[in-house]
């Protein structure tokens, strides 16, 4: 028997954009067409985008989506495609078309309807009630949509009704520990039904979310055939022999080992550059403190979108450190972006004098110091507006646990890219980033910017991008002399390691205190932790990138007595 010749879209697909989409599509093909491919694979919800969120409760939106897959259909022309869409129907599925001979000729409905994490399926869309298996090209081939394949029965059934082959069409985000997770259970499944598994996913940010693709490729017996590189847009090809329940992937993009920092950087890049580019934004902006955080967003930002297209400005105050001026001053000029030092004490002394009758009798306290970081804000909010680029927030997810950020000061922003990055790994990033030079990182850098995207700009002079002193300088707010974060919060190794047994863990106190973490100050992150819901509800959305994240992910009540 023939081996059967398969074209996998590892593609980026906004959402919202079904004319656009289409018109991908049609392109990729066209290029699979020419490569010899009898199918081809494009993501979960790939016209649609994913996810579409309340866009599915719109009848326009739902017959835009109809009307441009009738239209693919129409141009299958020889080639088979599998294609991720809203299936309405007076109910909506979540739905993959097989299209050949210019129709529609099968429909397949996602079983498995995940409702936990970032997932809202249920909201959504109704389950579907059998796995659909189509023969191509005298293969018999099971078509099954993302957590249909994390649950044993949708595979075992497509199995029973006779398939060799299992495709898998997914759009799953991105975290620190997916990927793992998601060979487990493929080789899991591959094991159970002897068939062979395509598990092709989508790539790209959407405003919380980002999708790596990673796709799979994985053999009857379990074995892993192939994986490919992460966020990075490809029409893979890879060829099904039935008889021996083999994949085969023919010039599939290197994906070298890499360390943890490597691809969580990447993860940040991606998501602030397709945040940027599909909201239509000319830029970013950012301020630049000469602390850790914002030189680790200044070197994402500039990786991201190139130097020509950020800007950076340094907001001194009587408080603030000649070593914050120099490094600040250094790593603008290291990265070429355009840089502004705008001295804020005037304006933050006018606010004082304003302010002087009504705070007259009251000792100097945290009002004084978030009052230098809300002037910040102010003049940061003035120039985006003034210059059509977009704000980024600068602060880590240590400091938005605990509440360590200034509402309306250094919270201002419409991107916060470290929001789910810890302090401490703020760090490793940091080094991971200074040693890594532009070398090609497996993310598929080049000496140019590519026309369509999907790779990571290389920086104008990339040595120590972050200057070694920002990196090792005790970390400080500089809203008073002499300030260091460790007045106000244990080590960020401590406070990092109960958090993560808190928020991601969802251990409970007395769990984290039995596990040697002191008591008094368990107590203490917990309740900062729980306290501060306000201020995180009211804080720019970021790029997910552990299991918890705060946002749509992480939902607590901001009044609660539990504690």
């Amino acid at each position: 028997m023939a081996v059967l010749r398969l074209a996998l879209a590892q593609h980026d697909f906004p959402v919202g954009a079904v004319a656009a989409n289409a018109a991908k599509m049609g392109d990729l093909m066209a290029q699979a067409r020419a490569g010899g491919a009898e199918l081809v694979v494009f993501p979960e919800l790939a016209l649609s985008g994913y996810p579409p969120e309340d866009l599915l409760l719109r009848p326009s939106f739902l017959a835009a989506c109809e009307e441009a897959l009738q239209a693919l259909a129409a141009a299958t022309d020889g080639l088979a495609a599998l294609v991720g869409f809203p299936h309405s129907e007076g109910e909506v599925f979540n739905a993959a078309a097989l299209l050949r001979e210019g129709r529609v000729v099968q429909i397949a409905h996602k079983q498995a309807l995940p409702n936990y994490g970032v997932f809202d399926d249920k909201r959504y869309f109704r389950a579907g009630h059998a796995s659909a298996v189509t023969t191509l090209g005298g293969v018999r081939i099971g078509l099954l949509i993302c957590e249909d394949v994390w649950q044993p029965e949708p595979a075992a059934a497509a199995a029973r009704a006779g398939a060799e082959l299992i495709v898998v069409i997914n759009a799953s985000p991105w975290d620190d520990e997916k990927q793992a997770g998601r060979e487990a259970v493929l080789v899991e499944r591959a094991k159970e039904t002897g068939c062979a598994l395509v598990y092709l996913n989508l790539v790209g940010g959407q405003d919380e979310v980002v999708y790596d693709g990673g796709s799979l490729l994985v053999n009857g017996d379990g074995s892993i055939a192939a994986r490919a590189p992460a966020f990075v847009d490809a029409l893979l090809w890879a060829e099904f022999d039935p008889a021996t329940r083999s994949l085969r992937a023919d010039g599939w993009p290197a994906r070298p080992e890499q360390p943890p920092e490597a691809v969580l950087y990447a993860a940040l890049v991606r998501g602030i550059r397709d945040y940027i580019d599909k909201n239509g934004f000319a830029g970013v902006l950012l301020g630049l403190s000469g602390g850790i955080d914002s030189a680790l967003t200044l070197a994402l930002a500039v990786d991201a979108l190139g130097a020509g297209r950020v800007t950076a400005v340094m907001m001194p105050t009587r408080h603030t450190s000649q070593l914050s001026l120099d490094g600040a001053r250094a790593q603008a000029v290291q990265l070429g972006v355009d840089y502004h030092v705008i001295d804020i004490e005037p304006t933050y002394r006018s606010f004082l004098d304003a302010l002087a009758p009504a705070f007259a009798g009251k000792a100097a306290d945290t009002a004084e110091e978030n009052l230098q970081s809300r002037t910040r804000g102010v003049m940061l909010m003035a120039l985006s507006n003034k210059h059509g680029k977009l704000l980024l927030a600068t602060g880590n997810k240590s400091e938005m646990a605990v509440g360590y950020c200034t509402l309306y000061g250094d919270m201002c922003g419409a991107y916060a890219p470290l929001k789910d990055v810890y302090k401490t790994v703020v760090y490793r990033l940091a080094r991971w980033r200074n040693g890594a030079g532009i070398r090609d990182w497996g993310f598929g850098i080049r000496e140019k910017p590519p026309a369509g995207g999907g790779a990571l700009y290389p920086i104008p002079n990339p040595e120590s991008p972050i200057p070694h002193e920002v990196i090792e300088r005790p970390p400080s707010a500089e809203l008073r002399d002499n300030q260091t974060d460790q007045d106000s919060l244990p080590p960020y190794e401590v406070l990092d390691a109960i958090l993560e047994r808190f928020i991601e863990g969802e251990q409970s106190q007395a769990e984290i205190v039995a596990a040697g973490f002191p008591a008094d100050v368990v107590h203490r992150a917990v309740r900062l932790v729980l306290v501060n819901e306000f201020k995180r509800r009211q804080s720019a959305p970021g790029p997910r990138v552990t299991t918890r994240a705060f946002g749509r992910e992480r939902r607590y009540p901001i009044t609660s007595g539990w504690r």
